[in-house]
């Protein structure tokens, strides 16, 4: 669906604020208090609220009203009443009058349906004795991937995406084959466990909190064979016990001293020649389904693991980044390119090609220069590399 298609009633001036405008009452982020909404996003979301959605846009079995719960997620809900979620700006974008703070969604409020004419729109309330918190929590640089408990429900199920927030990682250069690496363990152990000690040696530049990688590989663009970045296998984490440097026994020539650290955390065993890299400061805060702007056309380039093919809940890497627009929050259409047969119906027996089908929908969540990490949110078939992505 374009996004002309999404919000009829506007000149084509104002369709690059449509989505935005209205996505906006429905951020569950947690720095929602800090996010302005720019005079002409509240007026684009009021013309496109005047409006609703057209009746025949509804679900067969939309409610008249629905409770929010907790567990519930805006995607979720937006295909409770809707038969595409496509459509959720022309029903939601019309709240900003009742909600004073237009980017939080709690469990509690009462979502109503109101039918006028041919057209629906979706109103928000609140419960009795439900107060939406405004609360904004800022983390320091340690390993999480929890929610951020104040209240709102998220866009997306977050717990499909959070351990991949920090495991999964591309480096732009090879640069883990110089960072500090584990060069010894305690007692001379292959493998190490969680809380059991690794030496390392390398340029800590003061960090005390890293995640530990193994083996990056290349990855290669689908079509061009371009080198895109390297994907490292996530390890674990480690954190700093004392430094090293040199030391003199017994009045002979100083030998090197490795520093210590101890595994924290562990997605599969430590070993000697593992690598290190620093914990990225991040907020943890619920990202926002939303179009790309321009068209976006790209590949699948990888799934992560060692499958060799991914469905539903499932994580691929796609060939497109901060470069070519790609944002957190992005939803792309996923497509299966027609396959090649022959018209036996026809005596020159021609080659066709089939039309391309839409199989299913990606959720992108981490985003990199020229690759990004994208969550499978639906997918009819299995989705493999080179398979084709657009625009929703």
């Amino acid at each position: 669906m374009n996004r002309t298609e999404m919000c009829p009633s506007l000149p084509r001036r104002l369709m690059p604020w449509c989505l935005g405008a209205a996505l906006v009452s429905l951020t569950a982020m947690a720095q929602a208090a800090t996010w302005p909404v720019t005079p002409e996003q509240r007026g684009t979301a009021s013309q496109v609220a005047q409006a609703g959605v057209p009746l025949s846009e509804l679900a067969p079995n939309a409610p008249d009203s629905h409770t929010v719960q907790k567990g519930d997620t805006l995607w979720d809900i937006s295909k409770l009443f809707l038969r595409s979620p496509w459509r959720w700006p022309e029903l939601w974008g019309m709240n900003m009058d009742q909600i004073r703070n237009p980017h939080l969604i709690y469990p509690g409020q009462m979502l109503m349906l109101v039918k006028v004419g041919d057209r629906a729109m979706l109103r928000v309330g609140q419960a009795a004795g439900v107060e939406a918190p405004t609360n904004t929590v800022k983390l320091s640089p340690r390993v999480r991937y929890e929610t951020l408990d104040n209240g709102a429900i998220p866009s997306i199920p977050l717990h499909l995406i959070g351990p991949f927030l920090n495991e999964a990682v591309v480096f732009s250069t090879d640069e883990l084959a110089t960072a500090p690496r584990i060069v010894a363990s305690q007692e001379g152990r292959v493998l190490m466990s969680r809380g059991e000690t690794a030496y390392v040696r390398g340029d800590l530049k003061g960090n005390r909190d890293f995640r530990v990688f193994r083996d990056s590989k290349p990855l290669l663009d689908p079509v061009t064979r371009e080198l895109l970045g390297y994907e490292a296998r996530y390890v674990g984490t480690a954190e700093f016990v004392r430094d090293g440097g040199l030391a003199t026994v017994d009045g002979k020539n100083a030998q090197i001293v490795p520093a210590t650290f101890r595994m924290t955390s562990i997605r599969q065993e430590a070993g000697v020649g593992d690598r290190l890299a620093p914990v990225p400061q991040r907020d943890y805060s619920a990202y926002v389904p939303h179009a790309p702007a321009k068209p976006m056309d790209g590949r699948i380039v990888s799934i992560y693991g060692e499958a060799i093919s991914a469905g539903q809940n499932q994580i691929v890497t796609i060939n497109r980044g901060d470069r070519d627009g790609v944002e957190r929050g992005h939803v792309m259409a996923l497509w299966r390119d027609g396959t090649r047969e022959v018209d036996k119906t026809d005596p020159s027996r021609p080659v066709m090609k089939l039309p391309d089908e839409r199989v299913g929908m990606l959720f992108v969540f981490r985003t990199f220069e020229r690759v990004s990490y994208a969550l499978i949110l639906t997918s009819q078939d299995p989705i493999k590399p080179g398979d084709r992505f657009t625009q929703p």
